[in-house]
């Protein structure tokens, strides 16, 4: 569904992204990993588009996507949804206007067949009913639900998300990684989740890829990445462990 072909990005001459050879398989959750700055987030924005590459190919299943008009680039990414790490709602539209926003500027449908989308999309993130109610109503994980509603309103074949546990406390956060299940096995899509936080890489995905300081340093499977020797993966699950247990004291 995904494929990158030596990629490299550089913001300003500093090289941020360094050769990544990357292909994310139909119907799976590849999380990718990596410390504040590893240039995680960077990548995200070049499979969505955007960003463009400094150098290298971003392949959408069978179109090449880094030189294409924003005009073909719109057509491309009707094939994917995004949540954002600070949900990116419009704090001026209701919950029902921000998930039918989408389908209002990229279709044709009636306002009823655009109604009966965006309560089915909310039912499905728990939030059926809310549709009257205004973002600055909403607790933070709400607005994450809200975001994945909109994500989904078109009926993606890939969605993308970018921190989306970041600021939450561990219980809504645990929610949320049951909610990006879910929708990966209700909606047969394939998910990328850009995430620092090892415990919700380990629960969600079916493999794992550690981003290094602008490079692709381990890609695998959940248990095989656990077992992995290099000192960097180590120090990353070390890390987790040791914030769970100062997050007991």
């Amino acid at each position: 569904m995904i494929r990158l072909v030596d990629v490299n990005k550089e913001f300003k001459g500093r090289k941020v992204l360094q050769n990544i050879n990357l292909t994310v398989h139909k119907g799976e959750t590849l999380a990718i990993i990596g410390a504040s700055g590893s240039g995680k987030s960077t990548l995200l924005r070049l499979m969505i588009g955007l960003l463009q590459p400094t150098r290298g190919e971003i392949w959408i299943k069978d179109v090449e996507i880094s030189k294409l008009s924003e005009r073909k680039l719109d057509e491309v990414r009707l094939t994917m949804g995004m949540v954002f790490q600070y949900s990116a709602l419009f704090d001026s539209m209701t919950v029902g206007d921000n998930v039918a926003f989408g389908l209002r500027e990229h279709t044709r449908m009636t306002e009823v067949e655009i109604s009966r989308i965006v309560a089915q999309k909310l039912e499905m993130v728990d939030l059926a009913g809310l549709e009257k109610v205004m973002p600055n109503e909403l607790s933070g994980g709400m607005k994450k639900r809200v975001s994945l509603a909109r994500a989904i309103a078109f009926g993606p074949e890939i969605i993308l998300y970018d921190e989306p546990s970041s600021g939450l406390d561990p219980i809504m956060a645990a929610k949320i990684d049951e909610l990006i299940v879910h929708t990966q096995q209700v909606l047969a899509v394939t998910s990328v989740v850009v995430t620092h936080d090892m415990r919700s890489a380990c629960y969600i995905a079916d493999r794992i890829a550690m981003i290094y300081e602008g490079e692709l340093i381990a890609l695998d499977t959940v248990e095989k990445i656990k077992q992995s020797e290099d000192a960097r993966v180590q120090e990353f699950f070390r890390g987790m462990f040791e914030g769970r247990e100062g997050a007991k004291r």
